[in-house]
């Protein structure tokens, strides 16, 4: 009965660029994110926090953030704190029409595309602003993938609907499966819920 926390591997290496991804440590985070299943388990998001300057550094330097998330864990489940504790996790999904609606476990007050820069505390990314704060280009979500009964992979737009996510991809009619942040280094992805939580890479199929 032991709670037992870790932390999912941080994004390393050069990003690379085709929709399936499937390389390097992304199967293992995926291990780590279906483990979750043990009892007592809990699992701090880190596919944020390496150094985007240096890719290639295994020991990423922001430990705070890592240990702030461990600490949620423990206090929501330990010392009985009302607080969010995780970033939205995946739940299930369902086919609808050209579409596919994912839900998360851990929304929390909501989702939001998110933005983390250093220590600095993740912001919703609303977009660039003009000279008089107008919106000049509107912020998208980034690293999903999507493939008919082919199994061929396709970048695709997730849109936020309510707590849930449709994704979709004119080239892919009839859709069967999603992957997000499914690679070494899915530079860019921005799913976070409004807590300030970054969503786990994940996958819906196992091919």
């Amino acid at each position: 009965d032991f709670p037992f926390y870790f932390v999912q591997l941080a994004n390393f290496q050069n990003p690379t660029d085709t929709p399936e991804g499937g390389d390097g440590w992304a199967r293992l985070r995926e291990a780590q994110r279906r483990s979750l299943t043990i009892p007592n388990t809990g699992m701090a998001v880190a596919i944020d926090l390496a150094d985007a300057a240096n890719p290639r550094n295994i020991h990423p330097g922001n430990k705070q953030d890592v240990g702030g998330r461990l600490a949620l864990w423990a206090l929501a489940n330990e010392y009985g704190k009302d607080i969010v504790c995780s970033g939205p996790l995946y739940k299930s999904h369902a086919v609808e029409g050209a579409a596919i609606r994912i839900k998360f476990d851990y929304v929390g007050s909501g989702l939001m595309i998110g933005r983390k820069t250093g220590l600095e505390p993740t912001e919703e990314d609303k977009g660039p602003a003009g000279d008089e704060g107008e919106v000049l280009e509107k912020p998208s979500l980034k690293q999903f993938a999507i493939s008919g009964e082919d199994k061929k992979w396709h970048w695709a737009e997730a849109k936020i609907d309510g707590d849930d996510l449709l994704v979709s991809s004119p080239d892919v009619l009839q859709p069967v499966a999603v992957r997000y942040a499914y690679r070494m280094n899915p530079a860019g992805c921005n799913l976070y819920n409004r807590d300030g939580l970054p969503a786990s890479p994940f996958r819906t199929d196992d091919w």
